[in-house]
């Protein structure tokens, strides 16, 4: 339970989610699906305030709910900037040569709010970027490990990697406060 004086640093609201499009083309459920992935983190850390999101719940793994909001924005970033558009300029958010696991690992309660305004901000630009990139069969303009990649196997990956970690946030969170949901 939080303190008196420990707020949420995302307020609790209503599930909007949808099913979606279910006879949709492929662009639309592909869109659908990894949007209410993103929806679906944003609730699953509603109600927890900064100590509470930097927990690492299952010792001695570094994972941590703000931990994996973190490690979603150097995703996003690097899947719908560095290799969508090929922007070999973006520094990134929290992993370093030096600290290649710093989105898990340099957590700190203190800037949980920037850190989830941060992943807010991201998504800005992100789904931008797909929005403007209609085309799910031709090549990106970036590559991956030196191998060209289509619109298509990103969003398809992308939504396997928020399924993967929204089943570790699902664990993160009931082992901070009881609390289970899809």
């Amino acid at each position: 339970m939080m303190g008196r004086s420990e707020a949420a640093v995302v307020a609790e609201y209503e599930d909007l989610r949808t099913n979606g499009p279910m006879t949709g083309d492929e662009r639309s459920v592909l869109d659908h699906w990894l949007d209410l992935y993103r929806d679906t983190l944003m609730l699953k850390i509603a109600g927890l305030d900064a100590d509470q999101l930097a927990r690492r719940s299952v010792p001695p793994s570094a994972m941590s709910p703000l931990g994996i909001v973190r490690h979603l924005t150097e995703v996003e970033a690097y899947w719908l900037r560095v290799v969508l558009l090929d922007e070999q300029d973006f520094p990134g958010y929290y992993c370093t040569t030096a600290r290649p696991d710093g989105d898990f690992d340099d957590v700190d309660p203190a800037s949980a709010v920037s850190d989830v305004a941060a992943y807010r901000a991201e998504l800005v630009t992100t789904r931008a970027n797909t929005a403007a990139w209609a085309d799910l069969v031709s090549p990106v303009r970036g590559l991956r490990n030196g191998e060209p990649v289509n619109l298509r196997w990103i969003l398809v990956h992308l939504i396997e990697e928020y399924a993967r970690h929204l089943g570790q946030m699902d664990l993160l969170r009931e082992a901070i406060d009881g609390r289970t949901g899809y």
